[in-house]
Parts: C-alpha cells; sequence; structure tokens
C-alpha cells in the first residue's frame, strides 16, 4: 500500500521521431532533424521518454510505411521533420494524409503563423497534422531552429507567449486519443488542459 504523499510516477512516453530527407538518409550531409527533435522534447517533457527515431528518403511509400510502423509500434506522438515544402520531392504532407483517419488542420496554421513572424515563405509550408488511431502525427519544418520555434512559440522579453506553440495543445490532444498524460516544463512550454482535465500538482 502506497504512502499518502508518495510520489506519483509520471506516465511512460514513446514517441516516433523521423527525419526525411534523400540526401542526409544517403549520408551525403549530417541528419540535424532528429537530433533536434529529441533534444526539444527531452527539455519540454517531465515524462521518461522512450524515442523511436527513423531517417528516411523523401519517397512516399516508405514515409507512409514507416508512420504505420511507429503508430503500431504505441508511439502516442509522432514528429516528422523535412519534406513539407513546394519542391517536386517534397511528398511528407500527402504521405501524412494517406495515412489519416482524422486531419487536424489547427496544428498547419498555426506552425504558418508562427514562422510568418521570421518570412514571408512561410506560406509555402504545406505542415499537416492528423489523428491514426491513437496516435497524433504532426509535420515541423525542416531547420532545427524552425522546429523550436514551432514547438515553443514565441516569447517576449518577459518570458510571455505573444505567439502559443503548437506542443501546449499536444499532451490534450493526446489525453483525448487515449494517451499518456504528458506533462511539460512551464519553462519551455506550458500545455494547456481544461480544469477538469488537469492532475492534481505534484
Amino acid at each position: 500500500m502506497s504512502e499518502p504523499n508518495a510520489t506519483i510516477p509520471f506516465d511512460p512516453v514513446k514517441i516516433g521521431i523521423v527525419s526525411i530527407s534523400d540526401r542526409a538518409s544517403t549520408g551525403v550531409y549530417e541528419d540535424k532533424g532528429l537530433p533536434a527533435l529529441q533534444d526539444w522534447l527531452t527539455r519540454a517533457l517531465h515524462n521518461p521518454i522512450t524515442f523511436e527515431p527513423r531517417l528516411i528518403p523523401d519517397e512516399k511509400d516508405r514515409i507512409c510505411a514507416t508512420l504505420i510502423e511507429l503508430v503500431d509500434a504505441g508511439c502516442s506522438l509522432v514528429l516528422t521533420t523535412g519534406g513539407t515544402g513546394p519542391a517536386l520531392r517534397d511528398v511528407t504532407p500527402e504521405a501524412t494524409l494517406a495515412v489519416a483517419d482524422k486531419e487536424m488542420p489547427g496544428f498547419g496554421e498555426q506552425m504558418r503563423q508562427i514562422s510568418l513572424k521570421f518570412v514571408p515563405t512561410a506560406i509555402l509550408s504545406r505542415q499537416v497534422a492528423v489523428i491514426r488511431g491513437q496516435s497524433l502525427i504532426i509535420n515541423l519544418p525542416g531547420q532545427p531552429k524552425s522546429i523550436a520555434e514551432t514547438l515553443e512559440g514565441l516569447k517576449d522579453a518577459d518570458g510571455k507567449a505573444v505567439v502559443h506553440g503548437i506542443f501546449a495543445a499536444v499532451p490534450y490532444c493526446v489525453d483525448l486519443i487515449g494517451g499518456p498524460y504528458m506533462e511539460t516544463r512551464d519553462e519551455v512550454c506550458k500545455a494547456f488542459r481544461p480544469k477538469t482535465s488537469i492532475r492534481p500538482a505534484r
């Protein structure tokens, strides 16, 4: 029997991280997407994380198969980076939509709003987010700096959110599809949940 004040462990979470690049996957240059994703998620979450990393080329069938594999492996969250522009080889959004049960357009809309604060070419990005089974899949930009900006959002000099990052909505979305209770570090990205969905403070 546990003591009344015993520490409640954080839910473990399995996260798929996928870097999609022809050149990085063939060793032409070093992949920076996977380290950027892993670093940010490790800083942002209290939960113990098991990462499932994949580095694959810009091939629609391969991307589809990888996303399905990660969902079937029990990843509650799958984040991809790369392949979301207008170039002929950029097919990440098409592959993501092909495996979707539901589309979550708000994520892509917010990512473009954040990026537009920096570059007018943000309107060329085609990131999407979807739900497959009990997993949330989100396409992120290809650059490590842009990955952090879209996940974390923009803050003023006092640390107050100017534009909310998309990750603020991720934990509650994962709750709603039956995933683990993800707990963020407020100094990195404060998750938002309705009051009735918040667990008691530790």
